[in-house]
């Protein structure tokens, strides 16, 4: 899957300033900024989506690293934030991602809990957010 070809389709709507229709996989999503930023508020802004990427994709990747090993992980649930701006005047600019994750499961040892915050840090996409991403713009 990691290596197959995603296409996402975003589109105004016409409702308001900012809201666009996503259409991604074969799910329909609504995209807008907050009305705080001139938005309608009714749906996600891209940061959040972003966000909820990273979130989704650690969640999973502990899970999946946790039925492979066979492991007693009971559920795994993911907290983040982002802000602008890290230490030091340089770095304003930074992002940062704090990701908070809570494994539950009584029998998981603290080894296979420190290992599963190891392998959470190996999501995809937490890779991408890490590496160098190459971004083509082309007119249609």
């Amino acid at each position: 899957m990691a290596d197959e070809l995603t296409t996402a389709e975003v589109r105004e709507t016409g409702n308001g300033a900012y809201q666009v229709e996503i259409a991604v996989s074969g799910y329909a999503l609504t995209g807008d900024e907050p009305v705080s930023f001139g938005g309608g508020g009714t749906g996600p802004a891209p940061m959040d989506f972003l966000t909820s990427a990273l979130g989704e994709c650690t969640a999973m990747t502990v899970r999946w690293y946790a039925l492979q090993q066979k492991w007693p992980l009971e559920h795994v649930a993911v907290t983040l934030t982002h802000r602008k701006g890290g230490a030091g005047a340089s770095s304003a600019r930074q992002d940062v991602f704090t990701k908070t994750i809570t494994l539950t499961g009584d029998a998981l040892t603290a080894e296979q809990r420190q290992k599963l915050l190891e392998i959470a840090a190996k999501c995809p996409i937490q890779r991408v957010l890490e590496g160098t991403p190459l971004i083509h713009t082309l007119a249609g």
